[in-house]
Formats: C-alpha cells, sequence, structure tokens
C-alpha cells in the first residue's frame, strides 16, 4: 500500500521559516519526480516546487522562487520543503505527490496535506 506523509506544518508570522517533510512508503520513489503542492482556501490547488528522481533537476513556482527549496534523500524515501521569508499568501494546506508527470499536471500518490498558516 503506497503511503505519502506529510508533517512539518504549522503556525508562523511574516518572515518565518517552516520545514516540511514528506515519508513516502509502498514502492520505488528514487527514480520518479515528486513534488509539493498547495491549496488556499477557495482557491484551485497549485504547483509549488518539483523534484525529478533522476538527475534531481528542481522547478519552482514563480512566487516561491528563492524563498522555497526542495529537496529529497531517495534512502529515506522522503522529500523535503524549507520554506524561508514566509508571506501570508502562502497560508494553505499542503500535498506532497509522487509519480509525477514530466509538467506536474499528474501524479499518482498524494499525501493527506499539512496546513501551513502565516499571520500578518
Amino acid at each position: 500500500q503506497v503511503q505519502l506523509v506529510e508533517s512539518g506544518g504549522g503556525l508562523v508570522q511574516a518572515g518565518g521559516s517552516l520545514r516540511l517533510s514528506c515519508a513516502a512508503s509502498g514502492r520505488t520513489f528514487s527514480r520518479y519526480g515528486m513534488g509539493w503542492f498547495r491549496q488556499a482556501p477557495g482557491e484551485d490547488r497549485e504547483f509549488v516546487a518539483g523534484i525529478r528522481g533522476i538527475g534531481g533537476d528542481t522547478y519552482y513556482e514563480d512566487s516561491v522562487q528563492g524563498r522555497f527549496t526542495i529537496s529529497r534523500d531517495n534512502a529515506k524515501n522522503a522529500i523535503y520543503l524549507q520554506m524561508n521569508s514566509l508571506k501570508p499568501e502562502d497560508t494553505a494546506v499542503y500535498n506532497c505527490a509522487s509519480y509525477c508527470n514530466m509538467d506536474w499536471a499528474k501524479c499518482d500518490y498524494w499525501g493527506q496535506g499539512t496546513q501551513v498558516t502565516v499571520s500578518a
């Protein structure tokens, strides 16, 4: 059974930092793209950051470029999202996903999400 479990969300003041973790199990993830997505209340889910399995190339949504860093540890089947200089508009439920296609439009496996709330 495939499982993705996120952790590390919480409440932080604007300008602060959080580190999200996603632990994956049930399949081999090291060769496949994994990513972070977020959904704010009343908004569509959006891509935040992704990392390829082979090569480890990283990709970011424009508004988080330079503030967020995605990384992975294939030995632990885990990915991370270091979020710095957080803004109130970063408030959302953050989900990790795996077996994502090349343009991050479709991923086969999803976690339940972790809430990130940034106060002004």
